[in-house]
Order: structure tokens, then sequence, then C-alpha cells
């Protein structure tokens, strides 16, 4: 709900709170999130699936051009449903810290300490003058010592772990999909069938999923990130929509 004439105030800046208790500027940026095309993870029982649908809105567009599905390691990957501009510095911000603890530690950062360390830089930009909330909400997730990790975080700097997550446009049915048919143990195969058919929850109206839109990628338990070929795609979207 946007504030009325009397609380308008408290909309043009992010570090001012409404007499209510909401951040306007916060709210707004979770909306930019929520037009995003659909981004997936789900935890598996090798590792963890990242899926992302990236629309493609002109036949003269490259696909591979589209970034929605990220590389962050090679034990960890994000997902991101918003501003690809604001996803693409938070990633290099992560990319950023993961060497950072390579060269400090010799060893991969763990997932949740990336995850928060991604979480404080959106929960700055709430609290300073001068700067907007980032428009963009990421899934992060990978292999780590403890296992297998996936987290979503959000422009208000919140975050949370699932074992399967959708953000962007259609979460909610995307979601409702999981709460019926995710179950612990799922092998990679099934993983997939299921983001797929989670992913067609964000389309419009006589959309269809194409191979070209979709990005898929998993990191497993070797810890090693690898991306799904467009052809496995198209072999994939065969037998989950038949």
């Amino acid at each position: 709900m946007y504030p009325s004439s009397k609380s308008a105030a408290y909309d043009r800046v992010s570090t001012m709170f409404s007499p209510d208790g909401r951040l306007y500027q916060v709210e707004y940026a979770s909306k930019i999130v929520g037009q995003g095309t659909l981004g997936i993870g789900i935890i598996y029982d090798k590792g963890v699936l990242f899926g992302a649908d990236k629309k493609i809105t002109s036949r003269l567009i490259i696909p591979d051009s589209i970034e929605k599905l990220f590389k962050v390691d090679q034990h960890a990957a994000a997902v991101s449903a918003g501003l690809v501009g604001d996803a693409r510095r938070l990633v290099q911000f992560a990319r950023e810290k993961s060497q950072e603890n390579q060269i400090y530690y010799d060893e991969p950062i763990p997932i949740e300490t990336l995850v928060k360390e991604i979480s404080g830089i959106f929960q700055s930009y709430t609290q300073y003058g001068g700067v907007r909330p980032f428009g963009v909400s990421l899934i992060v997730g990978g292999v780590d010592d403890t296992g297998q990790r996936l987290f979503e975080s959000e422009s208000s700097g919140a975050l949370a772990e699932y074992q399967a997550i959708a953000i962007g446009k259609g979460r909610n049915d995307a979601m409702a999909l999981f709460e019926k048919d995710y179950s612990e143990g799922l092998g990679l195969d099934d993983a997939i069938n299921l983001g797929l058919k989670a992913l067609s929850k964000g389309l419009d109206e006589k959309e269809k999923l194409s191979p070209e839109r979709l990005d898929f990628a998993f990191v497993d338990e070797k810890r090693v990130f690898q991306r799904v070929s467009r052809n496995q795609v198209k072999s994939y979207l065969g037998k989950s929509f038949k």
C-alpha cells in the first residue's frame, strides 16, 4: 500500500521511518523484485540446483548476454530477481569476498558467511542518506563443510535459509508448488523437473518456457559449479511438459 499525502514525506528517503514503523523506499524496492522474472534454488541429494527465467523480449537479443544466474566461486552461486545492474554489483562484491577469504585463510568462504556479508551491504543501503536500497533479491547457495546451504537475501538486509526457494514474479505460486512437491533426497533430474514446473508459474498468459530463456546450474558434492547445457534443458523440457 502506498503512503497517503499526510505521510508522503516518509517515502522520500530510505532512512526515515513512517509513524507506523515502515520504510517505504525499502518496500518500493521489494515491488521491483516482484516484477522480475522468476528465479529458483533447490537443495537436492548431492548438491544445490539454481534456475532462472531470462525472458528474451526480442529475437535480436543474444540470450547468453542476459545474466540472472551467476557463478560466485567454484562452490557457490547466486540467482537474482529485480534490477540486473544492482545484482551485478552485489555479485562482484560477493566474488571479492570469496577471493579475500581464499587468500587470507586458504579455504573457500563458508556459504553462510558469504550471505551475511551480502546482507550487510543490503542493510547498509537502508541506513545512510544519499543512497537508495538495492532493487534486487538474491538466492545464494552452494556446498561447504556444513553441507548444502541455500539462502534468500532481500533488499532490507533480511536473510533466511531454505530447502527450496523462489524469488520474482510468481513467487507465491512457485513456493506453493515447492510446499506440495518438494521432498528431501531429490535426485538432480527430479530437482530440475521440479524447477521447470516452478519457473512456469512466473509466465504470462500464452507464454511458454523455451531452452533459450532458461538458465540452470548446480554445485555438487565435489563443490564444483556446473551449468546445464541448452540441449540438456531442452531434453528436460520435453519430459516435463509432454
